[in-house]
């Protein structure tokens, strides 16, 4: 038997009936449900979490230059500048989701987490985390497992996809899932980590899914910067024990009905939005143009 993520509070209630861990929890459930063994599952984290690390060193090191050209090695640049708004650290922590999601971007390899689209956000941040807290590759990982039962609970009662929530459902989720990481590796008790959750939520809904040409590229890349930074507020909040007022579940639910609610042209069809714009429409012809030019020559029939 294990807990199938069906709530927050049955997930809180099953841990506590059992008195496990959330992570163990998660564990479980992976044992159970999927038949691994608890050695491979520590195993696989470790090296999400490994090419999660080479993602962002990659992004800060090689060239990223996407094929449409909107991105342009833009997570180093933010990383070399010498003026830092907040700290060295704030500045660090944008670099590095900017630059995994490059990295996505410029077809590299990297962890969907949940979603390719969202795919900066947990490297970011938890890299970010393990190096100011000097926090060990058990606990981040740790972290990653309480992130899935977290993601588990979304795709369940809302969606992880942008085709059917929307950005929210895809950078939103992310960072609900890095909020609750950080909080957990932090030491903050279950009702913190799901108050994190429920912050960043609240922070997120609503996020329309509106990708200039149809590429994951912009606004995708900087959201995901930001969305690394919601989630950094939301845990620095719930860690002070400042409620989100509304539980998680309902804030779950808020973000499924927003989604179903949506109009598909802010669904990832590039049809609304900023792909919508004067600029998004040039650059979306541009690379139709290039997408035709690179296409091999059809051989006739003889």
């Amino acid at each position: 038997m294990s807990y199938l993520f069906e709530s927050f509070s049955g997930w809180k209630a099953y841990c506590e009936n059992k008195q496990i861990s959330l992570f163990d929890s998660v564990i479980e459930y992976e044992v159970v449900q999927k038949g691994k063994t608890e050695e491979a599952i520590w195993e696989g984290l470790l090296k999400a979490y490994t090419v999660m690390k080479d993602a962002v060193e990659t992004g800060l090191k090689e060239e990223m230059i996407s094929r449409s050209g909107m991105i342009n090695n833009g997570a180093k640049k933010v990383y070399r500048h010498p003026v830092t708004v907040l700290s060295p650290e704030f500045q660090k922590l944008i670099s590095r989701a900017l630059a995994a999601k490059e990295v996505n971007s410029c077809m590299g390899r990297v962890v969907a987490a949940p979603t390719a689209g969202a795919s900066g956000i947990l490297p970011g941040t938890l890299y970010t985390l393990q190096e100011i807290h000097g926090l060990s590759d058990r606990q981040i990982l740790e972290g990653l497992l309480v992130g899935a039962g977290i993601a588990l609970i979304i795709e369940e009662k809302a969606s992880l996809a942008g085709a059917v929530g929307g950005c929210q459902a895809e950078t939103g989720s992310a960072a609900a899932m890095a909020s609750g990481a950080i909080v957990h590796c932090l030491r903050g008790d279950v009702d913190q980590v799901f108050n994190a959750v429920a912050i960043t939520i609240q922070c997120m809904l609503g996020l329309v899914c509106d990708p200039v040409a149809g590429l994951v590229e912009i606004p995708c890349v900087v959201r995901n910067a930001s969305a690394a930074a919601i989630a950094n507020s939301s845990a620095q909040i719930a860690l002070a024990q400042v409620s989100a007022v509304i539980p998680v579940d309902e804030c779950v639910e808020a973000m499924g009905e927003i989604g179903s609610s949506m109009e598909s042209r802010y669904k990832e069809t590039a049809m609304g939005g900023l792909a919508a714009t004067l600029t998004g429409q040039e650059i979306a012809k541009r690379v139709l143009i290039q997408d035709i030019e690179i296409l091999p020559d059809e051989t006739l029939p003889e």
